[in-house]
């Protein structure tokens, strides 16, 4: 028997970006793409819920943490942020584009539950950079799933998450030993070298996107700012 074909749900223009961000539906899986380029499915998502679990796990015990989460996505990362800390946390999702909360509270509801209206999240309709330069040691972590990691597929824009004035403005946004996680769809020597010089401690993990023996492994990187002053006074802002 041939599978069902593939229902466009719902599409939407990307700031930035000529082709369309689309919502599709085959019975019970879920695809968001950029044009006919997946980002993401429903039926992979072992490698966004550890982009939480790995750095919630590390911030164990810290009083009151704050998280940004770039990208809302199908709502993995932050289902498996919620489940991995305690009451007195606060998470932060930042979300460019208006039409992926709309579908987390319509065709994707059910992947969500009740995950939007927990009274530890806030959602911000914005680019994730605003928020990481608003300003000095204001989050524990911060979590990139945006575009598909440091080589991205949608908008030009994105890349400025990964490069040097990037790295730099997030050292600065985090508290001191506090974490970035990034989410990558392949590895990247050159943005891990990146990382380190840019002073933080960094981890590589090697993720599979499902449960299956054979799936598709993601790439993750958690780095640490160091328990130490900040060596960037001023940053200035960027558009």
């Amino acid at each position: 028997m041939s599978s069902p074909p593939w229902v466009l749900c719902d599409t939407s223009i990307i700031p930035g970006s000529s082709a369309p961000l689309n919502l599709l539906r085959q019975g019970d899986a879920y695809s968001i793409q950029v044009g006919r380029a997946e980002l993401m499915t429903n039926l992979d998502r072992g490698s966004e819920q550890a982009l939480a679990t790995i750095p919630c796990e590390r911030l164990a015990g810290r009083a009151a943490p704050r998280i940004l989460i770039g990208g809302l996505g199908m709502g993995f990362t932050l289902r498996a942020a919620l489940s991995a800390l305690g009451p007195d946390a606060k998470i932060v999702v930042a979300e460019l584009i208006p039409a992926v909360v709309a579908w987390a509270r319509g065709p994707l509801a059910h992947l969500f539950g009740d995950s939007l209206d927990d009274s530890r999240v806030e959602i911000v309709e914005t680019d994730v950079n605003r928020l990481i330069q608003s300003g000095p040691e204001r989050f524990d972590a911060i979590l990139l799933d945006v575009d598909n990691g440091p080589s991205g597929m949608t908008r030009r824009e994105n890349d400025r998450l990964y490069d040097t004035w990037g790295l730099k403005r997030a050292h600065y946004a985090l508290r001191s030993d506090g974490i970035l996680a990034v989410w990558s769809g392949k590895p990247d020597r050159r943005f891990k070298a990146r990382l380190r010089l840019h002073g933080f401690a960094v981890d590589e993990f090697r993720i599979r996107a499902n449960d299956g023996a054979d799936g598709p492994r993601h790439v993750l990187w958690m780095a640490t700012r160091p328990v130490a002053p900040l060596r960037f006074a001023s940053l200035g802002s960027r558009p």
